[in-house]
């Protein structure tokens, strides 16, 4: 997997949480601090979670394992607005980040596992959680829509001006 094809994916990633994030204003305050929904997390725990890992392995990356990034999970639950800014700043280190991955550093093996699928393990450990908070969004009447690779696909495409 090459360096284009990892951003097209943490793109994708970006979409999907956005589409949460944008359907979170009016749900019920015991939805958002809810806790043992989901395992031992609620909804805003698993995004805050969601964050906190995606910030990790960023972090992870751009040190080449020397720190090990935040941890909001032990930090008292952000409002809906904070959890939003901090999405936002992390998405813009994640662009820094991005720009400049190269091919050659996704192919890199490290502990015998290649970095591209690391990073893939990234957007696919979002996606877990992605599905997680849409269900209770979903129940609670605040559905994010289809949130598929295939629909951002096609998205993408339709905007394309090539089409």
């Amino acid at each position: 997997m090459n360096a284009n094809e990892i951003r097209f994916l943490y793109a994708y990633d970006r979409w999907a949480t956005g589409r949460l994030l944008d359907v979170l204003d009016g749900t019920e305050p015991q939805l958002w601090t809810g806790t043992g929904v989901v395992g031992e997390r609620g909804l805003g725990e698993i995004l805050v979670h969601q964050l906190g890992a995606a910030g990790r392995w960023r972090i992870g990356f751009e040190s080449r394992g020397a720190d090990e990034g935040p941890r909001p999970e032990g930090e008292p639950l952000p409002s809906i607005a904070e959890l939003r800014e901090r999405w936002h700043a992390e998405w813009q280190a994640v662009d820094r980040w991005l720009a400049n991955l190269s091919d050659e550093f996704a192919a890199y093996e490290f502990d015998g596992v290649p970095v591209w699928q690391l990073l893939v393990h990234v957007v696919n450990h979002g996606t877990q959680h992605r599905s997680e908070a849409a269900l209770l969004l979903t129940a609670a009447g605040h559905s994010p829509g289809d949130l598929d690779l295939v629909d951002y696909a096609d998205e993408q495409a339709a905007a394309s001006p090539a089409r």
